[in-house]
């Protein structure tokens, strides 16, 4: 009426008159496709027509729940074929937020950047449009934490908002300020803010507090569940009471938790306080091997590569390098797979192997060309330029030179040539 459509013109072009009849008076459940199609006839978004979450679980309330224990546990390739499924059924609409956030989790895990990132558009305007700021602040979050990922200059003000959100709700979710304080502070880092960055990994881990308890962490989810019924926020609750039974969320926490104490160390590596950065790294490597999930584990053995190596122990390094690739690739972690290589090359310049040098060099250009990072490609084609020329190979140093512009400034150099074009080593 409002749109002053008929029924025949509203569903002209997709559905019958009598097949609108049917819907508008509850008599048959639209598919997400006629659903989209009335959406778009009327003019109004599609989170405008959906159910009410309050109601009962739908039929894909397991297969969600599902979903979820896949994201968190890092098994991202059935995670992606399960939620795709979801998608493609269109069966709960209210639930479509919460299945392309997870999905978009899936796509992060993957390695799979542009998918992951409309997947989490489309997700953020799913939840502004059904006021869920629990929801929005995570989903803000997983942005930033993209953004992080691609060096983009909006991890920062991406980070601080989604912290924002989060402290406005009331009771605060520690296990979600928390995290959202460690990508804060690894947006810190990228803007080379140092000082702020080591405020930022101390408050997340003392925010973590009793995180690392599992009893004391399913008890927490047990009591927001129940402060979130009690202030009449049905789906908060039932999220929360979900994750208190399966305890999936304290898994992520801990891997999160060792993700901080990693990055913490490298910042003393950087600042030359290598004492301080080995007790940090020892924790996160202690955290991460009792998680049960293997993801997030690369990102701490790339870090012990590292710290290796400075201590002057490349063969070590190489081990953390190779056992962070072996982790990287049984989770489909495709950037943390392309550091290893770096990590493993790195190594092998100390223990003099020129051969292995390049060969895991090339490994890793391809990886990141392949996931179009080109922020890090313009360091990794530098770095190698770096090695090959202390080596006094200078033509191919230069030849690496060059692509670390193209690779910072797409279109320059156009005119190289041909036989530096058909290899990256």
């Amino acid at each position: 009426m409002e749109a002053q459509l008929s029924l025949a013109q509203l569903g002209k072009g997709h559905v019958t008159a009598p097949a609108i009849y049917l819907v508008e008076t509850g008599r048959t459940r639209p598919s997400m496709p006629t659903l989209e199609h009335i959406a778009r006839r009327t003019g109004k978004p599609v989170e405008f027509f959906l159910a009410d979450p309050d109601g009962g679980t739908d039929e894909t309330q397991s297969a969600l729940v599902e979903l979820e224990l896949l994201v968190a546990g890092g098994r991202s390739r059935e995670a992606l074929t399960l939620g795709q499924k979801l998608l493609d059924l269109g069966s709960s609409a209210h639930r479509l937020g919460r299945i392309r956030f997870l999905l978009a989790h899936a796509n992060l895990q993957s390695g799979q950047f542009d998918a992951a990132e409309k997947l989490l558009v489309e997700a953020r305007a799913h939840f502004e449009a059904v006021n869920d700021d629990l929801m929005l602040a995570e989903c803000i979050g997983a942005q930033a934490s993209l953004a992080n990922v691609t060096h983009s200059t909006t991890a920062l003000g991406l980070a601080e908002e989604a912290l924002a959100l989060c402290r406005t709700l009331k009771p605060v979710p520690t296990p979600i300020e928390f995290r959202l304080l460690g990508i804060l502070a690894t947006a810190l880092v990228g803007n080379r803010e140092w000082d702020r960055a080591v405020a930022g990994y101390k408050e997340a881990i003392a925010a973590a507090g009793g995180l690392v308890d599992l009893p004391r962490v399913a008890e927490m989810y047990g009591r927001l569940s129940h402060a979130y019924r009690e202030a009449g926020q049905v789906e908060a609750a039932n999220r929360y009471g979900v994750r208190s039974m399966a305890l999936f969320e304290v898994v992520s926490d801990r891997r999160s938790l060792a993700g901080s104490e990693s990055n913490l160390g490298l910042i003393y590596m950087t600042k030359g306080e290598p004492e301080a950065a080995r007790e940090h790294i020892e924790r996160a490597k202690a955290l991460s091997e009792d998680a049960t999930a293997a993801s997030g584990s690369s990102h701490v053995l790339l870090s012990l590569s590292e710290l290796s190596l400075q201590e002057g122990n490349p063969q070590q390094a190489m081990e953390f390098a190779r056992q962070a690739f072996e982790t990287a690739d049984l989770t489909g972690d495709r950037a943390n797979a392309a550091e290893a290589h770096v990590r493993m090359s790195l190594a092998a310049e100390k223990l003099g192997d020129d051969d292995m040098v390049d060969r895991e060099f090339e490994r890793a250009i391809k990886g990141l060309e392949d996931l179009g990072l080109s922020e890090r490609l313009l360091h990794y084609h530098g770095t190698y330029a770096e090695m090959l020329e202390r080596r006094g190979d200078l033509n191919k140093a230069y030849a690496h030179m060059k692509k670390a512009v193209m690779a910072g400034r797409p279109g320059v150099l156009q005119r190289d040539d041909p036989e530096e074009r058909t290899g990256t080593a």
